[in-house]
């Protein structure tokens, strides 16, 4: 596992920081690339002193030229505040930036796994969601810019296998949530702590019966390691998440129990184009990877909580930012 140079793209991100660390406990040498749109240096400066560790700001909807073995595409804002809010490059990185890596991949013959997402099922009409699913998504609506620049990128690695015969993987994230995740991503998880925190009114949206499913971070980031190492057969798309169901509004009870707080709850339109439910089917990734999340919800809310916390007491403008 160990002595190989990875790269990984959006590596100072909350998923990307955690799997540079990772990478780097098992012995490999690390380049980690990030425009810190949406990352943030505060995740990986931790790692700045190792010397297996090379930071590069670069946006991958340009070209890049490096020599490594392995490549995690993770580049692209994975929030709807973030990717809304520049739709047109939300596109770009993920159209321009998985031509970019795969076609550094197929020059120095470099294995690369997709950072796929479970938005590619749109508002599904299956549930729970499969791989063999094609999805019910918008492809002009408020989430299209993320969830068809996803579908596009799928296509293109999958269009690189075939002509190129290139060592391609996949992976279709859900909800996944702990320390490191933005304090302004407006994701549900880091929205209700750092409401419950400050005793401000909780947000549900629509009347809160709509469903997630949360896998903690480093469940996930051993699912995508294991799905690097897999033989060259193995492509994918593989969904990683954890199959545990919850109502919005059952995590906004649990989020104020864990963290003591008073604050109420609020209730606001749903927002166009929101999933009604979401939950994986991980049956490929139990057979194919070994892997199913071991972290409870609680656990890992736990854990999230005294990061934010910290946080809150470090750096509260960067929770307002």
């Amino acid at each position: 596992m160990g002595n190989r140079t990875v790269l990984v793209t959006g590596g100072s991100g909350f998923l990307g920081s955690k799997l540079c660390e990772e990478l780097l406990n098992r012995g490999n040498d690390v380049v980690c690339v990030d425009n810190f749109y949406t990352g943030a240096k505060r995740n990986i400066r931790h790692l700045l002193s190792n010397p297996r560790f090379e930071l590069m700001r670069h946006d991958v909807s340009f070209p890049l030229y490096v020599e490594v073995d392995e490549i995690y595409n993770l580049a692209c804002p994975a929030s709807p505040v973030h990717y809304q809010k520049d739709p047109v490059q939300t596109v770009k990185t993920c159209v321009h930036g998985a031509i970019n890596m795969l076609g550094l991949a197929k020059r120095i013959g470099a294995k690369i796994l997709q950072s796929s997402t479970s938005e590619v099922y749109g508002d599904p009409a299956v549930h729970p969601q499969v791989e063999e699913y094609w999805g019910n998504v918008n492809p002009i609506g408020i989430r299209s810019c993320y969830d068809e620049g996803k579908r596009c990128a799928e296509t293109l690695f999958n269009s690189y296998r075939i002509q190129c015969d290139l060592d391609i993987k996949i992976v279709r994230i859900f909800n996944t949530y702990g320390p490191g995740m933005h304090p302004n991503d407006g994701r549900v998880v880091s929205n209700f702590i750092l409401q419950a925190l400050q005793n401000k009114p909780i947000t549900i949206y629509g009347d809160g019966s709509q469903t997630r499913s949360f896998c903690y971070r480093d469940d996930l980031i051993e699912a995508m390691i294991r799905m690097m190492a897999t033989p060259h057969e193995i492509t994918g798309p593989i969904n990683i998440g954890n199959p545990g169901e919850f109502t919005i509004l059952q995590l906004a009870e649990l989020v104020i129990e864990l963290t003591g707080s008073k604050s109420e709850l609020i209730r606001k339109e749903l927002p166009a184009d929101d999933p009604k439910q979401r939950r994986p089917d991980i049956t490929k990734a139990k057979e194919i990877l070994n892997w199913q999340p071991v972290t409870p919800l609680r656990k890992g809310l736990e854990l999230t909580i005294e990061y934010f916390d910290a946080l809150l007491k470090e750096d509260p403008e960067f929770c307002r930012s």
